[in-house]
């Protein structure tokens, strides 16, 4: 940044239910190292019920340019499109209520956009987790086996150009040419809002200097219905977006559709048993040898966790995945349109 203009930044934050950690994300937003007089936090709280609306409306009084608004929709697209209508900076962050941001963040993020050719920044996220099974569903969810080759969450160490970031960084200008954020995705909004940014021709930097952490889910059934949304909302994202489509988001579909086939088709026919049994024991010799080598790193108290907690991962993302397929198709034959 040239001298001291610095662009003004807003900072947008939609939560629900997130008192156990909106101290921590907040106070990482107030300890940027930013001009303060240059930002503005807006809190889009979905209508709580656990104490974080009242927690935010006490840091009101002693934090300058806070504000708290209502999302009477609850869902993260609908508090972004409001805080976004209500933001007055020439560029926007995003921060979750399950995230910590690094002190330089927006600083980061603000350099990046003022000398790179890119229409969205983000960086690596570093998934922790506070309790003896968030920490192991935080190791799965930074393993390439849980969740793919996705850059910011196995901590990719190179700039390059991505597909979608995390907590991303938007001119203001960017956001208004694109339109609002889909409101029928209540997962997956940020994947679909970055393929619309490619289509238009921008890039999205992926910076390992822009540092986040988040927090990861605390018990396997809440990892259970994420991913089970992630998998079911991905369909609705191909649905608008077919070109969208990566090789690795499909893997998990794939072996759950290949279970589900040999699964029917074992009752009638003996090979079928065999490809079933084989397929079944090939998965678990791979899920059971990468347990192994995160438990000897992490320590083994992780080994009796990290199998089921990988078997989660892909098989509600595949079934999330079928089941949005099926409901888009039965939505088709009710009304002719998808």
């Amino acid at each position: 940044m040239a001298g001291d203009k610095y662009p003004f930044v807003s900072i947008v934050m939609p939560v629900r239910n997130e008192r156990h950690y909106i101290q921590q994300s907040l106070e990482a937003v107030l300890a940027q190292d930013y001009p303060r007089q240059c930002m503005e936090i807006l809190i889009v709280d979905g209508m709580s019920e656990d104490g974080t609306r009242e927690y935010v409306y006490e840091q009101q009084g002693c934090v300058p340019n806070l504000c708290l608004l209502d999302n009477p929709g609850k869902i993260v697209p609908v508090g972004l499109n409001i805080a976004i209508a209500k933001a007055k900076g020439e560029i926007v962050v995003r921060v979750d209520g399950h995230c910590v941001i690094a002190p330089d963040y927006v600083r980061r993020c603000v350099e990046y956009l003022e000398r790179e050719p890119v229409v969205g920044v983000g960086g690596p996220m570093e998934t922790i987790g506070e309790t003896p099974t968030a920490r192991t569903i935080a190791l799965a969810m930074s393993s390439p086996f849980g969740v793919g080759n996705s850059a910011f969450r196995v901590r990719v160490n190179v700039h390059r150009y991505v597909d979608t970031i995390p907590f991303p960084a938007y001119r203001m200008s960017t956001l208004q040419a694109a339109g609002p954020f889909d409101e029928t995705l209540i997962r997956n909004q940020d994947d679909e809002y970055n393929y619309r940014l490619r289509a238009m021709g921008g890039k999205l930097l992926f910076a390992p200097d822009v540092r986040s952490k988040y927090y990861s889910r605390s018990s396997l059934r809440a990892l259970w219905k994420q991913y089970f949304q992630y998998g079911f909302f991905k369909v609705r994202v191909l649905q608008k977006h077919p070109a969208q489509f990566s090789l690795r988001q499909f893997v998990p579909p794939a072996f759950v559709g290949a279970l589900l086939v040999g699964l029917v088709s074992s009752v009638f026919t003996v090979p079928m048993r065999y490809f079933l049994l084989g397929l079944i024991l090939t998965y678990g010799v791979v899920n059971l040898g990468v347990s192994l080598r995160i438990a000897m790193h992490h320590g083994w108290e992780h080994l009796l966790r990290l199998p089921l907690t990988f078997a989660i991962l892909h098989i509600a993302y595949g079934l999330g995945f079928w089941t949005g397929l099926l409901t888009l198709g039965w939505r088709f034959l009710k009304t002719g349109k998808m």
